[in-house]
């Protein structure tokens, strides 16, 4: 009798736990993680994955997003950008390979930062590994922009744009496949 009360209770401890943890793994993050990825042509990709935070009723740009400092465009990892084909993105040649993209915010000039370090915490920045400083186009976006998005313009061609918003704020940079 004295077993099977232990096993009981170490049954329903067990359970316990299990239920317990189930309960948080169900919780949703607060800046989940999102990619996206265009296709070109050829079959060649360029692949962006990054955190995605949320307004949650705050003010962004200028704010939770600073001008003039360095901005880790996304949240929680560093924001990853692979492609398998040397690209031109604006004026500037970026070969095949890994990197990290920070972002530059200005209140009316934004830079795309391409950096060479990869696989950091998204607020480990060290300037000597930039590749490039790219100028963005700023504009607005029709509506707010409640989650951070990244995304790419079109399908299939050699050329595209690469689209960052989030709150109001709409940046974006022309992505060339260069041969």
């Amino acid at each position: 009798m004295r077993k099977l009360t232990i096993v009981a209770v170490l049954v329903l401890v067990s359970t316990a736990v299990l239920v317990a943890r189930q309960g948080q793994q169900k919780k949703p993050l607060l800046s989940p993680r999102q990619t996206t990825t265009y296709t070109f042509s050829d079959g060649k990709k360029i692949t962006v994955d990054y955190g995605a935070p949320s307004m949650r009723g705050r003010k962004i740009m200028g704010e939770l997003v600073p001008y003039g400092k360095v901005w880790r465009t996304g949240a929680n990892e560093a924001t990853g950008f692979v492609t398998e084909s040397d690209l031109m993105v604006g004026d500037t040649k970026v070969p095949a390979g890994k990197y990290t993209i920070y972002t530059l915010p200005g209140e009316n000039a934004w830079q795309l930062i391409i950096n060479k370090q990869t696989g950091q915490w998204g607020t480990v920045y060290n300037q000597d590994q930039d590749l490039a400083r790219i100028p963005m186009k700023v504009g607005t976006t029709g509506a707010p922009v409640e989650m951070l998005k990244i995304s790419f313009d079109g399908s299939g061609g050699t050329t595209t744009t690469m689209n960052i918003e989030w709150e109001n704020t709409r940046l974006s940079v022309p992505v060339k496949e260069s041969k």
